[in-house]
């Protein structure tokens, strides 16, 4: 069970649902929340490094009671393991049994693990199956544990040069790499894995169908979920929908929506590229992880902020990562408005003094509310509704009516479809800012709405 604490960024204390009168706005008690279903969760991706000023497993576990405030379910761990020196990448392993010394002991993360149990949140590692660093020791004790060009070289996969393509062919290889996954199931108690590079060539479909069998059998009555780090609805991947995997990325999603941004945009793409989104989505058996950014985004290719990814519809495009579909990531200071590019190689932190309080009031309030309302479990069905401003998109899931204002003006729109009745407005960004809100209104299909130029309002129909 979730247990309550105070915020650092609590508006008061504990914010009280008290009855309103005449539509007069009221507090809206956002902190501490918990979901009403394990597919009303929130995930956040965390970088032991970046995570605080001393980068430890025992300095990130002293931050978890925030988290838990703010109401993270899932924490997905980047990796863990020692790294190979060429580029200090984390995803270049060295030994898949063992912990980045910089970052504690074994024992650390343990009691890491075990703090986030108590909170009742989950943890998942973050798994790198298809290579480990080229300076692993396996080059000199197992060599054939590598796949290996006409000419007997070692491969770097796509081109990295700090990495090694392992050999899934080979039958000690496997036994090393499954023993190493149990092991962190049976001696840290963690709950899960996001997978990297699922989507290799060289990984067979029947190796993922028998590990992760293995798995989720592993110790009766624990859940182990895992996610895969590839888009399943991408034509080349639809092989891995049969792997048994409960999460995938909604990789095509993030990259149309950031194309979209950056060549002009407009909001009836941005309704096409939700449709084709849904409708892909329903063609496959796992859940969709969505997201606007994460490491990849943040660094890679030159790095991106959410600001420079998005500009001013960053705060919208929020508001459709937690109210459309699917489970919604948190990159680790994206709740306070991401405020930099973290270089993951060098483990850069956080800058948690930058607060863009709108987009963190926002988010808190996005949160509770995913976690609250049954109809905004991952995979509930949503639809759009016409409104009179081609700029202005509106969805509804069930009792939740979502609006946003995509245009550069201050707007009023009638919703069409709207259903007649009394509704709570859980999230005004005209007065987000100051804090979580509640107004009690009834609305109708000949309703005006109003917003600001890039505004956003949540409803919940009673």
């Amino acid at each position: 069970m979730r247990k309550r604490h105070l915020s650092v960024w609590a508006l008061a204390a504990v914010l009280l649902m008290a009855a309103c009168g005449g539509g007069a706005p009221r507090s809206l008690e956002v902190d501490g929340t918990e979901p009403v279903s394990d597919e009303n969760r929130v995930i956040y991706q965390m970088n032991i490094g970046a995570f605080t000023p001393d980068g430890t497993f025992l300095a990130a576990m002293r931050q978890l009671d925030r988290l838990d405030t703010l109401g993270v379910d899932i924490i997905w761990l980047m990796p863990v393991y020692p790294r190979g020196v060429t580029m200090n990448s984390p995803y270049a392993v060295m030994d898949y049994k063992a912990v980045n010394p910089k970052y504690g002991t074994l024992e650390d993360l343990k009691t890491f693990v075990a703090r986030a149990h108590e909170l009742g949140m989950k943890v998942w590692l973050d798994w790198v199956p298809n290579h480990v660093a080229q300076e692993n020791p396996w080059t000199e004790t197992h060599p054939e544990y590598f796949t290996k060009d006409a000419k007997g070289q070692i491969i770097h996969p796509h081109g990295w040069g700090d990495v090694l393509e392992l050999n899934y062919q080979d039958k000690g290889l496997v036994n090393e790499v499954n023993t190493a996954m149990k092991f962190w199931i049976e001696a840290c108690d963690i709950d899960g894995y996001r997978c990297d590079y699922v989507s290799s060539p060289t990984i067979p479909v029947t190796y993922w169908q028998d590990i992760i069998a293995q798995l989720k059998s592993l110790k009766p009555g624990k859940k182990i979920e895992m996610m895969s780090e590839t888009d399943i609805t991408d034509r080349a991947n639809l092989r891995i929908d049969s792997c048994g995997f409960d999460y995938d990325y909604a990789w095509s999603l993030q990259g149309s929506i950031a194309r979209l941004c950056r060549r002009g945009f407009d909001a009836d793409s941005l309704k096409q590229i939700w449709l084709r989104f849904l409708e892909k989505s329903s063609k496959v058996k796992n859940r969709r992880m969505v997201y606007l950014t994460n490491h990849d985004q943040n660094y890679n290719d030159g790095g991106h902020t959410l600001r420079q990814f998005y500009g001013e519809y960053r705060y919208g495009l929020t508001v459709m990562e937690f109210t459309f579909y699917g489970m919604p990531l948190i990159y680790n200071g994206q709740e306070i408005g991401d405020p930099d590019t973290l270089n993951y190689f060098t483990d850069a932190k956080v800058k948690w003094q930058r607060v863009d309080h709108k987009m963190l009031n926002t988010v808190r309030t996005l949160i509770a509310l995913h976690h609250q309302q049954p109809s905004l479990a991952d995979n509930a069905p949503v639809e759009f509704l016409s409104t009179s401003d081609e700029h202005v998109l509106a969805w509804r899931r069930g009792n939740v009516v979502a609006v946003v204002n995509f245009a550069d003006y201050d707007t009023a729109a009638v919703i069409e479809g709207l259903d007649s009745g009394t509704y709570q407005q859980w999230l005004n960004s005209q007065t987000i800012f100051n804090g979580p809100s509640m107004t009690t209104l009834a609305l109708d299909a000949s309703s005006s709405i109003s917003l600001e130029a890039k505004g956003y309002a949540v409803y919940v129909k009673q």
